[in-house]
């Protein structure tokens, strides 16, 4: 059955932030398995996320600052998360 330009294809806020969480838990269970370290591994996955979220961001056409939780909101938070294990590694 087609759909009608008028459904949105917004998810609720509650399923971003669950998706977010559960992407954040798997690529923290990853990096403790790097063999260059948990930061730095950490640091690159986060890197690669926030390729791939603005890449599937971009495909979806999905609006920059706009009305609701989206891909590119993701793509901010990982790229906070980013700098932040970023300048923890840098400290030690």
């Amino acid at each position: 059955m087609p759909q009608s330009s008028n459904t949105s294809r917004a998810l609720s806020p509650a399923r971003v932030i669950a998706r977010f969480a559960v992407r954040v838990v798997l690529l923290g269970a990853f990096a403790a398995f790097g063999s260059i370290g948990f930061g730095r591994s950490l640091a690159t996955l986060l890197w690669m996320s926030i390729i791939l979220c603005a890449a599937v961001a971009v495909l979806r056409r999905e609006q920059l600052f706009g009305t609701v939780l989206n891909h590119w909101d993701e793509c901010a938070a990982f790229g906070a998360l980013f700098a932040l294990v970023h300048l923890v590694n840098e400290q030690s």
